[in-house]
């Protein structure tokens, strides 16, 4: 098979699809690989250290495009893009499409096989393909909170850790998931108080078990949610729901009861968000002001530390677009449930519940298709 890795074009993204490492790894199995020049330089790759894997040169976008049967990216298409879908293409990258019906009718309309990293799903429901960017952005977001709540950003002037004889600031963590524990590793670890809410017990009492009296762990309602959230000095929020639009739990009506220069990290932002506040962000232009809280909402957080992010992210995405190259991806889905999972869309038709239900498609199943 013809694989195919371009530059990413989303603002401030640095990460990459294929490293050096992965490039051998597909050439060894027996297959091409066509790399757009300077594509990994943002993540400290080098076009020699392509070449030197095995990959072919190609100086721009379009032609990489146009060559290749599966083209593996970072983040979704941006709308210069779509003109470059085609029927029948495979393309393996980060979608998010209940955030973003534009992308969804135009791969839909082009016909593109479009496998969703986010949605693959192992038997034991873990996203294995999400996991590394949660666990990178539960851990930044601690890390860009702190520095928000600095005044100089809008925020309210408290150090996270506080020192001997001044108050700790106080953290909410709303979702339990990937994203919550490692943020709460984080918080916990600064000295922080934390709480974290999530609607599942069993998550709270293994995360309780884990982080013993560090933590304070609360059943996710509306009451408790509110009440957490006006003594905090950083909320983040981390809820998910895998290929669907993110419930709206920090609701405005909590802004004008919380602190002046309070920060909340929206980290489920590239999914619509969990804040009814909420609208994307960028590097560029990171944090925006509603009535006193600073609202971080960046849609790419790990492409902040790209070279940490391309090395996790394609330590979990290599072996799925091995066995799609090795077989096609319909031979590949028939095989594995886990790659049928990943199929968002599929011969104009989607074949993802969460993503249809979210934009209102009908929704295919994958198998009637084949």
């Amino acid at each position: 098979m013809k694989i195919g890795c371009v530059k990413e074009i989303k603002n401030n993204e640095f990460r990459v699809g294929l490293t050096p490492d992965n490039v051998k790894a597909y050439v060894a199995a027996g297959h091409h690989v066509y790399m757009e020049k300077g594509a990994g330089v943002g993540s400290g790759f080098t076009d020699n250290e392509y070449v030197d894997a095995g990959a072919s040169l190609i100086d721009n976008a379009a032609d990489v495009w146009n060559l290749v049967d599966m083209m593996i990216k970072v983040k979704e298409p941006l709308p210069e893009e779509y003109p470059l879908f085609r029927d029948g293409l495979i393309l393996y990258t980060y979608l998010h499409l209940a955030a973003d019906k534009e992308q969804a009718d135009a791969l839909l309309a082009g016909k593109v096989k479009a496998v969703a990293y986010e949605t693959i799903q192992e038997k034991d429901r873990s996203l294995p393909c999400l996991a590394p960017m949660s666990q990178i952005a539960g851990r930044l977001s601690i890390q860009e909170g702190a520095k928000y709540l600095e005044k100089k950003f809008g925020g309210e002037g408290i150090l996270l850790a506080g020192v001997p004889g001044t108050p700790k600031a106080n953290v909410v963590i709303l979702g339990g998931g990937t994203v919550g524990m490692n943020a709460c590793k984080i918080a916990v670890g600064m000295g922080a108080n934390v709480t974290i809410l999530d609607v599942n017990l069993k998550r709270l009492e293994e995360l309780d078990n884990m982080f013993g009296a560090h933590i304070q762990t609360l059943v996710s309602n509306d009451s408790n949610v509110e009440r957490a959230c006006k003594d905090a000095d950083l909320v983040i929020g981390s809820v998910l729901i895998p290929g669907g639009s993110t419930p709206k739990l920090f609701k405005k009506k909590y802004l004008p009861e919380m602190k002046d220069g309070a920060v909340f990290v929206d980290v489920a932002i590239d999914q619509g968000g969990c804040g009814e506040s909420s609208h994307v962000t960028t590097h560029d232009d990171p944090v925006f002001i509603e009535d006193g809280v600073v609202h971080y909402c960046v849609g790419n957080m790990p492409g902040a530390v790209p070279r940490t992010s391309t090395i996790a992210l394609t330590n979990a995405t290599l072996r799925y677009g091995l066995q799609i190259a090795e077989a096609g991806l319909e031979e590949a889905c028939k095989k594995s449930e886990v790659i049928t999972s990943g199929v968002n869309c599929y011969a104009g038709k989607c074949t993802n519940k969460n993503v249809a239900s979210a934009l209102g498609y009908e929704y295919t199943e994958l198998a009637s298709l084949m």
